[in-house]
Order: structure tokens, then C-alpha cells, then sequence
């Protein structure tokens, strides 16, 4: 049901606060993702690591295989990794395919 408005709100392209738009991330990622002021200053880092998820986005900008990314953030699993990208495809496909 949260993810259905965090969807919505998107789609309708509302001004909303944005501590609505981290407890939809949040709702949306907490099994892979954790946000917290007091790690990283509240940067979104994957659950148990201080390893932000920019990180992962920027080897993959740099065309490096992920498994350099896990080679150098050891604390980062694969199945965190395949997790995480599989959350963040089910939360955009459905919001593309409505446009």
C-alpha cells in the first residue's frame, strides 16, 4: 500500500516534504537500504555497510563489472547488490510503463 502512494505522489508530480519522499525510499529499500543521520550523514548506504549506494552507481557509470564493486566494498554482498537493483526495477518499470 505505501509504495502504491509513493507511486502515486510521483505520478502526480505533488510537492511533497521531503521526509515523505525518504519514508517511501525507505519503505521501498529497507531490506537493502538504510538511511540514517548518524551513518555517513544520513547518506543511502547499503544495510550493514557505511558503503553509500552512489558508490555502486558511480563503478557502474564507469563501466566497471560488479564484480570489481564487490571486490573493493567486501562488506557488500551480491545478493544485496541483485536486491537492491531488483527494488529499484519494480519501483521504476511500473512508473514508466503508466507514462
Amino acid at each position: 500500500m505505501r509504495n502504491r502512494i509513493c507511486r502515486l505522489k510521483r505520478r502526480q508530480k505533488l510537492e511533497i516534504p521531503e521526509a515523505s519522499v525518504l519514508e517511501c525510499y525507505r519503505h521501498a529499500m529497507s531490506d537493502v537500504v538504510h538511511i540514517d543521520p548518524e551513518i555517513m550523514g544520513g547518506t543511502p548506504v547499503f544495510k550493514g555497510t557505511r558503503v553509500p549506494i552512489e558508490t555502486l552507481f558511480d563503478y557502474i557509470e564507469g563501466g566497471e563489472p560488479l564484480n570489481e564493486f564487490l571486490e573493493d566494498f567486501p562488506t557488500v554482498t551480491q545478493d544485496q547488490v541483485i536486491k537492491f537493483l531488483e527494488e529499484l526495477k519494480s519501483e521504476i518499470l511500473p512508473s514508466a510503463k503508466a507514462l
